[in-house]
C-alpha cells in the first residue's frame, strides 16, 4: 500500500501526531537558551594550571588565559561567567554531573572527552615535552633516553600528563605528586628529574624558573594534541562558542589576550 493508499482515518492520525511534536520540538530549550535565560555561564577551572588557570586560594579569585576567555565568552553572550572549582582527577565526573556547562583551563581533546560532550573549535595546537633542570636537558632528548632505570618522571594525577606517562615509560621511575601548582618546585629542587607535559606549560615554567628549568624542543613535542573548550552536548551552544572563537581571531582579541599570557 502506497501512502496516498491509506485511508484517510490514517493520514488524520499522522497528521496529528506530527502537529502535536512540532511545538514541543520547538519548546524545548537548548543549553544556549538556558545560559542566557539563567544569566550565568557556568565554567568549570582546576585553577592549578599556569597560564591558563590559577587560582589565589586567599582571595577564591581564578585569573589566566582561561579565565580572560571565559570573561570574553561571557561577554559576547551577555551573561555573567560563574566559576566552578574542580580537579583534573574529579573533571570527568564533574561534567558528567552537570555542575557546569564548559570547561576551560588548559584543557586537551581526547576521544574519551569527546564521547561525553562537544569541543570547541581548538585554540592551541600542543604536544607532551620534557622539561628538566637546564643543566640536565641534554639527557632527555628522547623517549628512550628517559626511559631508563634511575630516571625519576614526575606526573600531576588524573590528567593527560600521567596517561602519557603512564603509557610511554616502562622502565623509569613515576612519581605521582598531588599539587600541579608546586610540581615544578620537584625539579627545581632535585627531588624528580623531569616533567613531560604540553609544550606550553613548559615554556611558561621556563620563564618562571629562568636559568633553572628549561623546556627540551618545545617546537617538536613527542606526540600532537589540541587544546579547546569542552562543552556540554549542545549543537546551539557549541555553535556560538566556535563563531565567538572565530570573531575574536578575526577582529585581534584573541591575540591580544594570548599576548598577556605567553609572550
Amino acid at each position: 500500500m502506497g501512502f496516498f493508499d491509506r485511508p484517510l482515518s490514517v493520514l488524520t492520525g499522522l497528521a496529528l501526531v506530527c502537529s502535536l511534536a512540532a511545538p514541543a520540538a520547538a519548546e524545548q530549550a537548548s543549553r544556549l537558551d538556558e545560559i542566557v535565560q539563567r544569566g550565568s555561564l557556568r565554567v568549570g577551572m582546576t585553577g592549578d594550571y599556569k597560564p591558563f588557570t590559577s587560582l589565589d586560594k586567599a582571595t577564591a579569585k581564578f585569573s589566566g588565559f582561561d579565565v580572560d576567555m571565559a570573561e570574553s565568552l561571557g561577554k559576547a553572550l551577555g551573561v555573567k561567567v560563574e566559576f566552578v572549582p574542580t580537579s583534573w582527577p574529579q573533571l570527568m565526573k564533574d561534567f558528567e554531573a552537570d555542575k557546569f556547562d564548559v570547561a576551560m583551563g588548559g584543557v586537551s581533546i581526547t576521544l574519551d572527552r569527546q564521547k561525553k560532550g562537544y569541543f570547541s573549535t581548538p585554540i592551541m595546537r600542543e604536544g607532551k615535552t620534557p622539561i628538566a633542570r637546564c643543566t640536565d636537558t641534554s639527557k632527555y632528548q628522547t623517549l628512550s633516553d628517559i626511559d631508563k632505570p634511575g630516571t625519576r618522571v614526575v606526573v600531576n594525577p588524573g590528567g593527560t600528563n600521567e596517561r602519557f606517562a603512564r603509557a610511554n615509560i616502562k622502565a623509569a621511575d613515576i612519581r605521582v605528586h598531588p599539587d600541579n601548582v608546586t610540581i615544578f618546585d620537584e625539579i627545581a629542587q632535585g627531588a624528580a628529574d623531569l616533567m613531560m607535559t604540553d609544550a606550553s606549560e613548559t615554556r611558561y615554567q621556563q620563564k618562571l624558573h629562568p636559568g633553572v628549568l628549561c623546556a627540551v624542543h618545545p617546537d617538536k613535542p613527542f606526540d600532537f594534541s589540541e587544546k579547546a573548550y569542552w562543552l556540554q552536548r549542545d549543537t546551539a551552544l557549541k555553535a556560538f562558542v566556535d563563531q565567538w572563537l572565530h570573531i575574536s581571531t578575526e577582529n585581534g582579541s584573541y591575540q591580544a589576550i594570548y599576548k598577556t599570557w605567553f609572550d
